[in-house]
């Protein structure tokens, strides 16, 4: 468990006795590797440096980025030509990226593998006359760019209903989803997709992100103990929102999502659970703990370690290899003993908090 405490001195909360901490929380490997992307083109490249759509949504993470020079947009048009561009963890639709790549000095696309995942599957499904039935939430960045990949052959839904009022496909079926939702936002609605197409195909491996499953399971299993929860994350992180839904679901009467810790209620008492969406830095979670002050300590419930690595999109390590190989030699250091970054052993919320020097 990061054992880091933040600094920051709020009023404390004298009425709480413990906190449950959910492990996993926080940050999953996608996020990790965008951030630490994008961190690495801010500190290569004059600013601004442009990012279709939010990198991952955060308030703390889009707002410190911006404090740096970085540029988010909705629209590639308003990138001025030779920039870079780095594409959000989200995915993006193919006209997308294809416009990036004529507009921009260099592009880094840091889509999450498991998203690139799913818009391989909607290719190959509707390369082979499938009607995709894609379970996610309307405007979401994910499910756009998804649907994107192949739009005249998916159908959103993300209710029973809306499966009900899909017609009878002459087509085969194939079932496919957002990667962020909750298991109870994807079951009943897939299984009603079977029901009305008892014969669709569906992926040998699960779409849902396994960092979403995990958080999700570890809300759960403290959920019963406590009094309260504290879901760490922004309102526009669907994950986060689904953990918020979760611990409601569960029972628990006192609920809260904040963007940070000052947004805490000054009423909380009793055990208190903690978590934190995937896009949510650990210096967050630490500010929280820190205003809450438990009497009794903190308790972390940890349900599995997690050591999945996406390491940096290809070409930006390519860039990155040139460029340390071109330092070493103007400096007359040695190829030979030049030591490699190793980019696994940097956690992303320390470059992020680093980015702040």
């Amino acid at each position: 468990m990061n054992k880091r405490r933040s600094t920051v001195r709020y009023p404390r909360l004298v009425a709480v006795d413990r906190v449950l901490l959910a492990a996993p929380r926080g940050f999953c490997a996608g996020v990790e590797m965008a951030i630490k992307a994008l961190a690495w083109m801010v500190r290569s490249f004059p600013s601004p440096v442009y990012c279709y759509h939010e990198i991952v949504h955060n308030k703390l993470v889009v707002e410190r980025f911006q404090n740096l020079g970085v540029v988010f947009v909705d629209d590639i048009a308003d990138v001025p030509e030779g920039r870079p561009i780095m594409l959000s963890a989200h995915g993006s639709a193919p006209d997308v990226v294809e416009a990036a790549r004529h507009r921009g000095s260099i592009v880094v696309d840091s889509v999450c593998p498991l998203v690139t995942k799913v818009h391989h599957e909607v290719k190959v499904r509707a390369g082979k006359g499938y009607r995709i039935v894609y379970v996610g939430h309307e405007g979401h960045e994910e499910a756009v760019g998804t649907m994107a990949v192949a739009p005249d052959s998916i159908s959103r839904v993300e209710s029973t209903q809306e499966v009900d009022d899909l017609p009878d496909f002459d087509e085969p079926v194939a079932l496919l989803a957002q990667t962020t939702l909750s298991h109870r936002d994807w079951e009943g609605v897939a299984v009603r997709v079977r029901e009305r197409f008892p014969d669709v195909w569906t992926p040998g491996r699960s779409d849902l992100c396994f960092a979403t499953t995990n958080r999700q399971s570890a809300l759960m299993s403290m959920a019963p103990r406590c009094d309260a929860i504290v879901v760490i994350g922004s309102a526009n992180s669907s994950n986060t929102r689904a953990l918020e839904r979760l611990a409601k679901e569960a029972g628990c009467g006192h609920v809260y999502r904040v963007n940070a810790a000052d947004e805490l209620p000054v009423d909380l008492s009793g055990i208190v659970g903690v978590t934190a969406g995937a896009s949510a830095p650990e210096e967050l979670v630490d500010a929280v703990i820190g205003r809450l002050a438990p009497r009794q300590g903190v308790e972390e419930v940890r349900i599995t370690d997690e050591d999945e690595y996406f390491p940096p999109p290809r070409n930006l390590r390519d860039l990155q290899t040139s460029i340390e190989t071109a330092a070493t030699v103007l400096t007359g250091g040695s190829l030979a003993d030049r030591a490699p970054v190793d980019d696994r052993a940097l956690a992303a919320s320390d470059v992020l908090s680093a980015l702040t020097v």
